[in-house]
Formats: structure tokens, sequence, C-alpha cells
């Protein structure tokens, strides 16, 4: 799998703000890791099963680590960078990641080296028509009167294929290997 990360701390780069909800109010944080019933209110976890299972994993109370934000999407758009998958379709999503534990939610050197570890042990998974790219971010907790900053994971992953099935499998195959690294890490760390 072709996988890379990128640290993104920039002024122009995204941050989150934790708990979130969107403008419109349509859409907000769910807590799945206390509430695991709320993972049916995740509009994408409903169209994608596949994600619905890479949450519960990652929301499950053996994992350290969270989920705050997703979506999935289909595309025929692909980048040039893409062009070594020849495909002519793409099965994409992305997952902001928080640790549960406030003091590794403060720790930049703890996501970077978690995101070196997790791209590594991607790198080793067998050659196929997937991509997976973390991002360490900068996330702002709290709410307005008291707000603490720390960092968050965005894992993007993408599947290719030469329509939307076979996007959609070779996406699945790496969002689950994407998760078993996780908390593969997240055990030995």
């Amino acid at each position: 799998m072709d996988a890379d990360f990128s640290i993104e701390l920039g002024r122009d780069d995204p941050v989150l703000d934790f708990p979130w909800t969107d403008p419109s109010g349509k859409l907000a944080y769910f807590n799945l890791k206390l509430h695991p019933e709320l993972l049916s209110k995740i509009e994408e976890a409903k169209k994608f099963p596949e994600l619905a299972e890479f949450l519960r994993s990652l929301n499950s109370p053996r994992s350290p680590i969270e989920s705050a934000k997703c979506d999935a999407w289909s595309t025929n758009e692909l980048s040039a960078e893409e062009e070594i998958f020849a495909a002519s379709h793409k099965l994409s999503s992305y997952v902001d990641i928080l640790c549960s534990n406030w003091e590794q939610r403060q720790s930049f050197d703890f996501h970077e080296a978690f995101v070196r570890r997790l791209t590594d042990l991607l790198r080793r998974a067998p050659q196929m028509r997937a991509s997976a790219e973390v991002s360490v971010r900068r996330c702002f907790f709290g709410q307005p009167d008291e707000v603490r900053e720390g960092f968050y994971l965005t894992l993007y992953v993408n599947g290719f294929g030469e329509n939307e099935e076979f996007a959609r499998k070779s996406w699945a195959i790496a969002l689950k290997l994407a998760g078993n690294a996780i908390l593969q890490l997240s055990v030995s760390h």
C-alpha cells in the first residue's frame, strides 16, 4: 500500500475545534467512545458499512483513541500522482482521530512518532490499489471560555479501481489494514 504522512501546523493548515458542530447545526460531534449506539446517527457510516466497522473498532473500549469526524465519497477525478494505480475510479474517506488520554493529546512528539510508525506499518502491507495519508494537525479543545491547544490526526484512505465496485473493495481492504495497524500501535504504546 502506498502510505505517507505530513505535519500540517502552519497558519493556513486545517485545524479542528473540538467538540465541533457545523454552522447549520445539522451535523455535530458524537462521542462514539462513550455512546457507541450513536453510530447509527452518522450518515456516512450508514452508507458505508466498512466505515462503520472502522469507527466501531477505533472507538472500542480496548482502543486508546477515538474518532471526531469522518466522511467518505466516490469520484472519478484522480490526481496526476494517482495515475500509478491505473484506475478510473476512487473511493476516499477521512477520519479525524483523537487520543483519549489528555497528556497524549497535547504531545506533538507522541503524534509525530505515531504517524511515522503507522505509515511504516502500512508501507509493509502488500502492494494494492490503495493509498493512505495521515496528517498531524492542531486541535483546540474545549469551550470558547476555556480552550486548550493540542493535536489530532486526519487519516485519508483511498481505494482505486476500474469501476466504483473495485475501488470500494480496494478501499475496504485498505481501511481494514489501517484500522488494524492503528490498534496494533495503540496497544504497543
